[in-house]
């Protein structure tokens, strides 16, 4: 099975339902950037930006309801899966989704309230939150 890996930006905050003996599902979006560049002649090429559908499942949906938020830097590990409905016109609509296995949160962690002033803590390594496979 392929995996698929991408650095993004989230860009909504999660959505989490709840199902079944309190298993859970998130779902946002995560946009990532490939830096535009000049090319010789001087051609400006733009950023170009692709918007992921990101589906994490039970202990990881569990940790993005608490800690991700829109606008955080991730790094996501997972599968694509794609699937199709048919909408209230009857049209057939495709979602391409990436079903994620393993999520490293990239943004800096915030201030916490120390003594009466606040201090920035650091943090030598990523946080990383992996899922057995479904």
């Amino acid at each position: 099975m392929n995996k698929i890996m991408l650095i993004g930006n989230v860009g909504k905050e999660p959505v989490v339902k709840y199902y079944d003996h309190d298993q859970a599902i998130a779902t946002f979006t995560l946009a990532t950037t490939e830096r535009g560049y000049t090319l010789q002649n001087g051609t400006q090429v733009p950023d170009r930006t692709e918007w992921h559908n990101i589906v994490l499942s039970r202990g990881l949906a569990k940790v993005a309801e608490k800690y991700v938020h829109k606008g955080d830097k991730l790094y996501i590990e997972g599968r694509i899966r794609y699937r199709s409905y048919d909408d209230q016109k009857g049209v057939r609509r495709y979602i391409t989704e990436v079903y994620a296995d393993n999520m490293e949160m990239l943004s800096p962690r915030p201030a916490k309230e120390t003594g009466g002033g606040q201090e920035r803590q650091q943090q030598d390594s990523f946080e990383s939150f992996n899922e057995a496979p479904f």
